[in-house]
């Protein structure tokens, strides 16, 4: 259900898992990226896309440019470009396929072919499975039937190499073929077979303009082992990084409605862009912070973005 608010538009409840996060960074060239190195970008307008949600974790559509403000290194820049039109994506899905996953992989693919069957026209999807090591699956398609009949195959076995499908995932990125780019993770969260560390996938995740989205399917207790308890706050710190969200899912039933709440929200982005007021080309990461002016009568709202980006390098 969405609610109207003025000239606003709230939609439909979700519950949310993780806390305000901060913003963006500009339209990278595809570059081949090696592990170690940074992604150094060449544009003028820094592009920041933005998801705003009310107190109850509800999308919050229909602002215009003059309730934003954004702020790099702490100093206001002017906004130069502002849009909130539903573009094409390419989206990689990170398919938990570990032992750990044995009595949630049934409910788990039916969330990710509801993600799939979200999809508009022009969206691509690439599908990556990990356990002991991440495998690509699918490369990138526009066919939901193919990415179906690929996770009706998979199976629940040995442990678990998360970061690695993450880092594969992101570096698959780089064949994407529309420039609004997203990874969905869907895990128990518990890595403990990875050859990339958590350091080693934030940086990537900073250098790779890539949102990462996640649905953590995990226990009451925290789990049996130190990694399934480290899960939660494994995903809320990479999704963070990126202005995506990590959803908690402790009900197996609300696994295909959660999916379909993350797909909506990626197509209700604000993109905001400025050009830096900083022109040094020093490749030093730079913070990015988005303010709103909020219409007046609305309770407190929430913002989700990148929080940076790498300068230019000289």
């Amino acid at each position: 259900m969405c609610l109207a608010a003025s000239a606003l538009l709230i939609c439909a409840p979700v519950r949310t898992w993780a806390q305000e996060t901060g913003p963006t960074h500009p339209e990278a060239p595809q570059q081949k990226i090696e592990k170690g190195k940074s992604l150094k970008t060449q544009t003028e307008i820094t592009l920041v896309n933005v998801s705003v949600t009310d107190p109850y974790g509800r999308l919050v559509t229909g602002l215009e440019q003059n309730n934003f403000r954004v702020f790099e290194d702490n100093v206001e820049q002017e906004i130069v470009k502002f849009s909130s039109e539903d573009v094409p994506i390419s989206i990689g899905v990170i398919f938990d396929m570990s032992g750990s996953m044995t009595d949630k992989i049934e409910k788990s693919r039916m969330s990710a072919m509801q993600f799939f069957r979200t999809a508009n026209p022009q969206d691509e999807f690439l599908l990556i499975n990990f356990n002991d090591r991440a495998e690509l699956a699918s490369n990138f398609t526009g066919s939901v039937e193919d990415l179906q009949s690929r996770l009706m195959f998979t199976a629940a076995k040995g442990q678990t190499a998360l970061l690695d499908g993450i880092y594969l995932g992101l570096s698959q990125m780089k064949g994407a073929h529309n420039t609004k780019k997203a990874l969905l993770i869907i895990s128990d969260g518990g890595d403990n077979h990875s050859r990339y560390s958590q350091d080693d996938i934030r940086k990537y995740a900073r250098e790779a303009d890539v949102q990462i989205y996640a649905i953590g399917l995990f226990e009451e207790d925290g789990g049996p082992t130190v990694e399934e308890r480290a899960g939660p706050s494994l995903l809320a710190d990479l999704t963070q990084e990126t202005g995506g969200r990590a959803f908690a899912v402790r009900d197996l039933k609300e696994l295909p409605d959660i999916a379909t709440k993350i797909s909506m929200e990626l197509r209700n982005q604000y993109v905001v862009g400025y050009r830096p007021s900083d022109h040094l080309q020093d490749g030093k990461w730079r913070k990015i912070k988005i303010k709103l002016r909020p219409p007046k009568g609305l309770p407190p709202l929430t913002v989700y973005a990148k929080t940076g980006y790498y300068a230019p390098g000289h």
